[in-house]
C-alpha cells in the first residue's frame, strides 16, 4: 500500500516539517513506514527504492517523539 501525491497533499499539513539535510521527501518516507507496517518486516527489510533503511528508521523515531503527545 502506498499513498499517492494527491492523497499526501491532503495530509501533509499535520506531518512534522522536514529539517536539516533531508534527502528523502515526506511522501517517500511515509510510504516506507506504511510498507513496514503492512508487510510486518524489519526496517532492514525495506526495499532499496525507499532509500537507506537506517535513515528512515531514525526519522521514524524522531516522528514518534513528536506524535506521542498528540496521540
Amino acid at each position: 500500500m502506498e499513498i499517492t501525491a494527491e492523497q499526501f497533499e491532503k495530509i501533509k499539513s499535520v506531518l512534522p516539517v522536514q529539517r536539516g539535510n533531508v534527502n528523502l521527501p515526506n511522501l517517500q518516507f511515509l510510504n516506507a513506514v506504511l510498507y513496514v507496517a503492512e508487510h510486518g518486516c524489519k526496517w532492514r527489510g525495506l526495499p532499496s527504492r525507499f532509500g537507506n533503511w537506517h535513515s528512515i528508521y531514525t526519522r521514524m523515531n524522531r516522528c514518534e517523539r513528536y506524535l506521542k503527545p498528540i496521540l
